[in-house]
């Protein structure tokens, strides 16, 4: 028995010894160093080319780029399950997409999914999988040959080819996603995309701080006499990734380096390089591969409609048209296109259903944000159309689920960043790129503004006035009103809210209307194009945040007053870099995000407008306000912004009741209850307008 124990002692020993050393550290040996390399895709000039019935066929990439956020949770959490994983391959296949593209090694669910949707698949999912580069590390002190960086990055780039092997096994607190990678899913995967968008900083900061190290010599990727320092370290990753593959997997898969706009291959005039500090420049035709590299590389590239613009803004800038619009986007395409020798995978692009908006397509009206979902839809279409005509084949479109952790710069300063996955940003732009949304609610939402007034009961009512009632809900969101009014033809009427104590007034500058308790919003229904959201101007976020920018006033030098009767606009910052270029191109450096839309908000309705604020049926009136409007920084938790001139900023306040009231002079507030959900999110998916677009755009090409 001892000897019995000893020997399975032994055994469970070396098992433990193999197991980290294989499976978590990565070591092999190379016994059959002579094995033939294989490739399940090739590159033929600017084609691309999949093994499929033992022969290599040509291959158009329709994609869609995955990410890893769920509502109540941020990307870093890797919370999708399998069988999520596995419903949304589905849909992505029945779009009539055969390529999804992620950005880092998820958790062991997606490869599960992965590996089951496609093993008895006729017609699989083909995966391109990213390397990525922690943003902390590039928007440091490192430059791209520190160990942090460059050491981090090999290591990382070994990891994944294990991955996708199903010969690895990672912890949580590596970073990226972790678990037990026992499927082998590498026949899928058609290639890698290492690096993420550079900065041009630490690009630049790179190339000048290295000027003698802008060679490499490897045995399947080179550089050309005009590589950069940068490039060359890209060479040297590309070259190490093959390499890795090559020898213990015997296989190879199509390798490119990620790129955008910021550091595209072209020089820009001095000007164009100030304003949009276009100062750093990748060209990947400067890298070079031998004959034993048996894949072939393309060119990756994250190219929107709307940012950064160059072409409308470069006086040698060739233009183009498109559908009989100047088309500067057609023109960048074209520009790229023409530039490279190898295939050109358009491998992020889209517009969000966003309400708020951050850049604006002076153009063709691809802006980032303010876009219902037919729009968005037709702005892919039109994008895609764009790159066929121009040549480039190959695109994946940015992205497939909306994602509530996302922030922006417009809406960033005003909203608690570490409670944004608990609620739904309908200001912040960059949660709406998706093809499918989460709406709020397990299976449907507690409201739809679309005149059907079902859903509201007596317990919703708040207050009364003059035979008038409102009543409110609330979810992840929006806060939802009605009015009803007997008799109602489209009177002019207000709803004050009350929500600080810190400020607000009775009394409204320019209308006779006046409260019984200080107020700071007004909401005021005037017909189908004239209604808004007011904001008491002490309590103006744009105002208190914003007013060097916009006005060039400092508006803590010279604060309004607390009580002051003045209502203000609520207002939006967008990019507006052309009006230092080109005035008469560009427009105003923020617009009205206050102005309500009227349609009808049902997704289930014929005459559905993702982007309408409220609907008029008969004596009732429904109305959703997103909690970022009112100056809400966390609804979770019901947290609000604080006294910015006391604070000199924002600072956040919780509060658990705002006050409400309706009419058309003399108004009432009566109290309404608030309770955060905190991190029990409820949510329900739905496919958007634009995935049914694109749907019918592939399935009939």
């Amino acid at each position: 028995m001892k000897k019995f124990l000893i020997i399975v002692g032994i055994v469970v020993f070396f098992y433990v010894v193999y197991d980290i050393c294989f499976y978590r550290l990565g070591i092999y040996f190379d016994f059959h160093p002579n094995q033939e390399i294989t490739t399940n895709a090739v590159v033929k000039r600017k084609n691309i080319y999949i093994e499929k019935d033992h022969q290599y066929q040509n291959f158009e990439i329709r994609g869609v780029d995955l990410g890893a956020g769920m509502p109540g949770h941020f990307a870093t959490d890797y919370a999708i399950d399998e069988a999520t994983y596995l419903r949304w391959f589905q849909y992505i296949k029945d779009m009539g997409a055969n390529t999804i593209r992620v950005y880092t090694i998820l958790s062991d669910d997606f490869y599960n999914a992965f590996f089951k949707f496609n093993v008895n698949n006729d017609d699989p999912l083909y995966l391109i999988h990213g390397l990525w580069v922690n943003d902390y590390i590039q928007n440091s002190r490192y430059d791209a040959y520190a160990e942090p960086f460059l050491n981090t990055m090999l290591d990382d780039a070994n990891t994944l080819v294990d991955v996708i092997h199903g010969k690895k096994k990672l912890s949580l607190g590596s970073g990226i996603g972790s678990g037990s990678y026992r499927h082998d899913i590498s026949k899928w995967v058609l290639g890698y995309i290492l690096g993420v968008e550079w900065e041009a900083p630490m690009v630049s900061y790179t190339d000048h701080k290295y000027p003698d190290r802008n060679s490499y010599l490897g045995k399947y990727m080179y550089t050309t006499s005009d590589a950069t320092p940068f490039e060359a370290m890209l060479a040297q990753v590309g070259d190490r990734v093959i390499e890795y593959e090559s020898k213990k997997y015997k296989t190879q898969r199509l390798v490119a380096f990620s790129n955008w706009p910021t550091t595209d291959p072209f020089v820009y005039s001095d000007s164009m390089r100030l304003l949009f500090e276009k100062y750093a420049e990748i060209d990947v035709e400067h890298i070079q591969t031998t004959s034993q590299f048996l894949a072939g590389t393309f060119a990756s590239y994250h190219i929107y409609p709307y940012y950064p613009d160059y072409l409308s803004y470069d006086e040698n800038g060739n233009r183009a048209s498109f559908k009989g619009t100047m088309n500067s986007y057609q023109a960048y395409l074209k520009k790229i296109n023409d530039h490279h020798t190898i295939p050109v995978v358009i491998s992020e692009f889209g517009v969000p259903s966003s309400r708020g908006m951050a850049y604006k397509d002076y153009h063709t009206n691809r802006n980032q944000g303010r876009m219902t979902e037919q729009e968005q839809g037709q702005a892919i279409i039109d994008s895609i159309q764009d790159m066929q005509e121009v040549g480039i084949r190959n695109c994946i479109i940015f992205t497939w689920q909306d994602e509530w952790f996302k922030r922006t710069w417009n809406t960033m300063h005003g909203v608690d960043l570490t409670k944004t996955p608990y609620w739904s940003d309908y200001q912040t732009n960059e949660q709406y790129f998706g093809l499918m949304s989460f709406d709020p609610g397990e299976e449907q939402s507690v409201s739809y503004v679309d005149g059907d007034i079902s859903e509201w009961t007596n317990q919703d009512l708040v207050s009364e006035n003059d035979s008038m009632k409102l009543y409110l809900k609330y979810d992840e969101k929006f806060i939802y009103f009605m009015a009803n009014i007997p008799n109602y033809h489209g009177e002019k009427f207000y709803i004050p809210i009350d929500l600080t104590p810190r400020s607000g007034t009775k009394s409204m500058a320019g209308t006779s209307l006046t409260f019984d308790r200080d107020v700071d919003f007004v909401i005021q229904i005037d017909g189908k194009d004239n209604s808004h959201v007011f904001v008491q101007e002490y309590y103006d976020v744009a105002k208190a945040t914003l007013g060097y920018e916009l006005w060039n006033k400092n508006s803590y030098v010279h604060p309004p007053l607390k009580n002051s009767n003045v209502f203000n606009p609520i207002i939006m910052m967008i990019d507006a870099l052309g009006s230092f270029m080109k005035p008469e191109m560009s427009g105003d450096l923020y617009y009205e995000t206050g102005v309500l839309v009227y349609g009808n908000a049902n997704p289930n309705a014929n005459d559905y407008n993702s982007l309408a604020d409220f609907y008029i049926q008969g004596d009732a009136i429904e109305i959703r306000i997103p909690w970022n409007i009112l100056n809400f920084a966390d609804p979770s938790n019901m947290v609000i912004h604080d006294d910015y001139y006391k604070n000199y900023g924002i600072e956040y306040k919780m509060i658990n009741k705002m006050y409400v009231g309706i009419g058309t002079r003399n108004i009432s507030l009566k109290p309404f209850s608030l309770k955060g959900w905190r991190k029990n999110v409820t949510y329900h998916e739905r496919l958007k307008q634009s995935y049914y677009m694109v749907k019918n755009f592939w399935k009939g090409q």
